[in-house]
C-alpha cells in the first residue's frame, strides 16, 4: 500500500525554505546596515536636481553616511526641490554644513555631498516649526561653471557690440585719413632725411658754443676775483700811506709816485670790466637765446 504525500506539508516547507533564502540574501547584501539609526534632515535646492535618483548616496567629505529618501517639490516653492535625506545618527552634521550636489566622474551619477562644519560649530537642529533639521545648501560646481559661461558671453557680447559702435563708418573713414597721414608723414621725413641730419648738425655746434660760453664765465669771474683782490691791495697801500703821511714827506713822495699810479690802473680795469659786464647784460636782454645759440655773426658792412 502506497503512503499518502502531504502536500501541505510540502508547500509550508518550500514557504519557509523560500524566504529564508531571500532573508539571507538580503542579510549578506546589506551586511549589518539594518542595525544603524538614521536621522531625518531636509534640504532645499535652488538648481536642478536632474540626475539625482531616490536612494542616492549622501556624502560626508567622500564618505558615505546616508541616502536621499525623497525628492520633490518644496510646499509653496515651486522654485525650489525638497530633498528629504536619511543620515547615520552620529555624522557631525553642524549649523554651518552645506549640501552641494556633485557628479562622480564620467559616469555622471549624481550624488549629495555634505562639506563643511567647524570643529567648535553646534550640531544642527530642527528650529521652531519644523519637524526636521535643514541642511544649507551651495550651488554646485555645474551652477557656477553655468553662471561664469553665461557672464564671459555676455561681457563678449558687450565687447563686441562696443567695438561695433566704435568701428562705424565715420571712425573707419578717420582711421584711414589717421594712416594715410602717416604714410605721407613719413615719406615727407624719408625725403628730407638730409635736412634733418643738417639741423641735428647745427644743434650740436649750437650746444657746443654753449658749452664754450659756459666755459667763458668762470674766467670772468677770475677777472673779477683779480679786481677784487686788487681792490682790496690798493685799500691797504692806502691804509699804511695814511698812517706814514704824519712821519715823513718822503713816504707821502712815495705814494705818490707808487700807489697813485697803482689805484688809477685798478680804476682803469675796473671800469673796462663794468663796460663789459654791462654789454654782456645788454645783449643777453636783447637775445636771450645766445646762451643756447652763441653770439650771432656781425652784420658785414656795404662793400666787405
Amino acid at each position: 500500500m502506497e503512503e499518502k504525500v502531504n502536500f501541505a506539508v510540502v508547500g509550508i516547507f518550500v514557504l519557509v525554505l523560500s524566504v529564508g533564502l531571500i532573508g539571507g540574501v538580503l542579510w549578506l547584501s546589506s551586511g549589518k546596515s539594518y542595525l544603524k539609526i538614521y536621522d531625518i534632515y531636509l534640504t532645499y535646492m535652488n538648481e536642478s536636481v536632474s540626475g539625482l535618483n531616490l536612494n542616492a548616496p549622501v556624502r560626508y567629505h567622500g564618505v558615505e553616511v546616508g541616502r536621499v529618501q525623497k525628492i520633490a517639490l518644496a510646499p509653496g516653492n515651486v522654485e525650489q526641490v525638497q530633498l528629504t535625506l536619511e543620515i547615520e545618527r552620529g555624522t557631525p552634521v553642524k549649523v554651518d554644513t552645506v549640501a552641494v550636489l556633485q557628479s562622480q566622474g564620467l559616469t555622471g551619477l549624481t550624488f549629495l555631498d555634505l562639506t563643511g562644519g567647524g570643529r567648535d560649530s553646534p550640531p544642527l537642529k530642527a528650529i521652531a516649526g519644523e519637524e526636521y533639521p535643514v541642511i544649507k545648501t551651495g550651488r554646485s560646481l555645474m551652477t557656477r561653471l553655468d553662471t561664469a559661461v553665461t557672464a564671459l558671453l555676455a561681457n563678449l557680447n558687450r565687447t563686441s557690440e562696443n567695438f561695433n559702435a566704435l568701428m562705424d563708418k565715420d571712425n573707419q573713414l578717420k582711421i584711414k585719413n589717421t594712416l594715410t597721414d602717416i604714410e605721407t608723414l613719413s615719406r615727407t621725413l624719408a625725403a628730407r632725411s638730409a635736412t634733418i641730419d643738417a639741423s641735428l648738425t647745427n644743434a650740436a655746434r649750437t650746444m657746443e658754443g654753449t658749452a664754450r660760453l659756459t666755459n667763458e664765465l668762470p674766467q670772468l669771474a677770475q677777472r673779477v676775483q683779480r679786481s677784487a683782490d686788487a681792490f682790496d691791495h690798493m685799500a691797504n697801500e692806502l691804509s699804511r700811506a695814511g698812517a706814514g703821511v704824519s712821519s715823513t714827506l718822503n713816504s707821502t713822495q712815495q705814494f705818490t709816485n707808487e700807489t697813485l699810479p697803482e689805484a688809477h690802473q685798478l680804476v682803469i680795469e675796473l671800469r673796462d670790466l663794468t663796460g663789459s659786464l654791462q654789454r654782456f647784460s645788454d645783449d643777453l636782454e636783447k637775445n636771450p637765446s645766445m646762451l643756447l645759440y652763441g653770439k650771432p655773426a656781425a652784420t658785414r658792412g656795404p662793400g666787405e
